[in-house]
């Protein structure tokens, strides 16, 4: 692994500098959630009460983090999360996550929402990518981003089901957060001229209609795997799975659209109760440093992804900024599973819990 700078000591340091050199309403957008932001920071106080029991003893001389998602070989159990608009991080945006992201070897979620086209960063990626989409009213839209992701050689469609409508972000409506100029969707048939906001977006082009029928329909006209994103109830996840779901990611969006739902850590244990073998479970929300990989990986979490440190990372200093963050991740899990006695990723276990 690179050497990352010593000041950065951990993902949340590049917050304060992302911060500093963002415009104030960008930031709001990033770093901010739904109403009071009790969940965004439920997210993070869930990993805080998990406590660790590690075990002595073992040879951990030789440790690898090698690991799989629905087959695919990853450098580690952490990914990057769909966020979107990248640009207005940073003039590379997508590209600059993309290649970090295959620098590290770790899986990178791509948004329908991205200011790149989903082909330019595949193009950009040497790691393996998932398309995130949103059904959208435009169901042949819906399909021909599909058939894109697969031409393109995406590996994944990961289906958000947790955005019918923005939720009731403070920070944005006081900022009237409009997109930046020259920061478009471009995916999607947005016009340039347009000023709108995200709101306003998201009830153009995104169906609130969506039923558990549409998880079906995406199901049949793909061959790809499909994952549904945005789960944190256990019916819910037995449901998607018997429609045909590869993989479940439980997640809450960040906490950026039901302020006082459930926090991701908190959910996982049940979902992957319901789910057991049957697929695979991830989870995003809250994960600031390799000892929350860790925990999420020992409850049943298959692959942890991180949104906002990928996004503080680039806004400091472009695709360098991404691959420190995830190094950070990486060099502190390998030495939280050695201390834990974790020669490697399929010795992480629940025997490594234990609820305060």
């Amino acid at each position: 692994m690179p050497a990352v700078p010593t000041r950065f000591v951990r993902a949340e340091d590049f917050a304060a500098v992302a911060q500093a050199v963002l415009p104030t309403d960008v930031w709001d957008y990033v770093a901010g959630g739904a109403g009071d932001e009790r969940t965004v920071r439920a997210n993070e106080e869930a990993f805080h009460r998990l406590t660790l029991v590690p075990r002595m003893l073992i040879d951990v001389g030789t440790r690898t983090l090698h690991t799989t998602a629905l087959g695919v070989p990853l450098a580690g159990p952490i990914g990057v999360a769909p966020t979107s608009y990248h640009t207005m991080a940073h003039p590379d945006g997508e590209l600059a996550v993309a290649r970090a992201a295959g620098a590290a070897g770790l899986l990178n979620i791509v948004s329908v929402f991205s200011s790149t086209t989903l082909e330019d960063v595949a193009k950009a990626a040497t790691g393996p990518l998932w398309f995130q989409l949103y059904c959208l009213r435009d169901r042949g839209l819906t399909r021909s981003l599909i058939e894109r992701a697969e031409a393109a050689g995406y590996r994944a469609i990961v289906l958000g089901v947790d955005l019918p409508v923005i939720g009731y972000r403070d920070r944005d409506i006081r900022n009237a957060f409009r997109l930046p100029p020259g920061v478009r969707p471009v995916n999607l048939p947005v016009g340039t001229e347009q000023d709108p906001t995200l709101a306003d977006l998201n009830a153009v082009l995104v169906d609130p209609r969506l039923t558990w029928q549409d998880v079906e329909w995406i199901r049949s006209v793909t061959d790809l795997p499909l994952v549904v994103k945005g789960i944190v109830a256990p019916s819910d996840a037995e449901r998607a799975v018997q429609l045909g779901a590869s993989g479940v990611l439980v997640s809450n969006h960040g906490g950026r659209q039901v302020d006082g739902s459930v926090a991701t850590m908190t959910a996982l244990p049940d979902v992957l109760d319901v789910v057991g073998g049957s697929a695979e479970v991830y989870l995003d929300g809250g994960v600031r440093r390799g000892t929350d990989v860790l925990k999420a990986v020992a409850t049943g979490a298959r692959v942890v992804f991180a949104g906002r440190p990928v996004l503080w990372g680039l806004a400091v200093d472009g695709e360098s900024g991404v691959r420190a963050v995830l190094d950070l991740y990486l060099r502190e899990l390998d030495l939280v599973m050695a201390t834990c006695g974790c020669p490697d990723v399929a010795s992480i276990g629940p025997h490594l819990l234990r609820n305060p």
